[in-house]
């Protein structure tokens, strides 16, 4: 048994890393909900299924405080416009950015203004952004539309962008990779994400390069995002105007990040592929059925992309493997419902007849 005295508070991302966030502003009142210190899970039943021979960890931001690794940016977003005295911060989002910058902004004190795609935002997300109090604007058109007004918005004075546009956004989601690195002891060979806005593959990337730079590690990953092939403008190389993807949190035709990502790839020899939304079906069905964890399905996109990478022979012999996953399965349980066709079977209550039902 642990000894209560031994147990302390967890910070936050912020105070944790603060030697790596040269950008906060001295005396600042940090906004923070303890986002992350979330789990590296190892994977062996995936890796089986990939075919063996290399080691693999699940990093689950799904348990943030609002439930994906949007959390680990908005506590700097918040921080930064606490700061400047901002009165209304706004987003666009396909959805975990509303929820997060809603619940930020709460704890805040800030009023909150999120840009939605109009009937394309899963109900878990809505449903947050709600319930933390944001004026919900449904626009009659995509992300995109979205975030194009937003930054006209962001001229205005008082107003605080929190999309990843914002770069102390990507500040704060580089802790991600040091938590990786903190808890191996050292880089991954190879880093998995998925690809949407391109924030986080960003983010990851400039993290292990700074525990590189400071000696903390002595190797850097290859950098893998994969999006959604109905959405996969960085992979086509031209912006796509209406991407379609049942993965609503990558559902994106023109990345904010699109040059770090590109950078990322290219520093880190890495790779940007797509994998169509039946790989992304299946490998999130395989998630929870192989290793108990319920993700929403953008967070299928880079375990599609390992199987593939794996079956072809593309993950050397004992590589040490990571891969984000980004958000909860709660976040989108329309589309959990629709892939598990398994209805509960009636029965009258008896012992006998739940034994026979089971054939057990």
């Amino acid at each position: 048994m642990i000894p209560r005295n031994t147990l302390s508070a967890w910070p936050g991302v912020l105070e944790f890393y603060r030697e790596y966030m040269s950008w906060l502003p001295a005396g600042a009142q940090i906004v923070t909900l303890q986002e992350g210190k979330t789990p590296l899970i190892p994977a062996p039943r995936l890796v089986a299924e990939a075919g063996g021979g290399f080691e693999l960890y699940l990093k689950y931001e799904a348990v943030n405080p609002t439930a994906s690794f949007k959390d680990r940016g908005m506590t700097a977003a918040m921080t930064q416009a606490l700061a400047r005295g901002s009165k209304l911060v706004i987003c666009a989002s396909t959805g975990n950015t509303s929820a997060s910058a809603a619940a930020y902004a709460g704890r805040a004190g800030l009023r909150c203004a999120v840009l939605l795609p109009h009937g394309k935002i899963a109900l878990g997300k809505l449903a947050q952004a709600r319930m933390y109090g944001a004026e919900i604007i449904a626009l009659r058109g995509n992300f995109d539309d979205a975030l194009r007004l937003v930054r006209e918005l962001g001229t205005r004075p008082g107003v605080e962008v929190v999309n990843s546009i914002n770069p102390v956004r990507i500040e704060g989601q580089k802790t991600g990779a040091f938590e990786i690195c903190d808890v191996l002891g050292r880089a991954p060979d190879f880093h998995f994400l998925p690809v949407g806005n391109a924030g986080n593959i960003t983010a990851y990337w400039r993290g292990f390069r700074e525990y590189h730079q400071h000696g903390i590690t002595t190797s850097l990953p290859r950098m893998c995002g994969f999006q959604a092939a109905g959405s996969a403008p960085i992979v086509e190389g031209r912006p796509i105007l209406d991407p379609q993807t049942i993965a609503t949190a990558i559902r994106i035709g023109n990345p904010a990040s699109w040059s770090g990502a590109t950078t990322a790839v290219e520093e880190s020899q890495g790779l940007i592929e797509s994998v169509t939304d039946d790989e992304i079906l299946h490998a999130y069905g395989l998630i929870a059925r192989l290793e108990g964890l319920f993700v929403e399905p953008a967070c299928a996109a880079p375990v599609a992309g390992l199987l593939r990478m794996a079956r072809k022979g593309l993950i050397p012999k004992g590589s040490l493997v990571t891969l984000t996953l980004t958000g909860h399965g709660l976040k989108d349980p329309d589309t959990a419902m629709d892939q598990t066709k398994v209805d509960a079977k009636v029965l009258d209550p008896h012992v006998d007849a739940i034994l026979e039902s089971l054939g057990f």
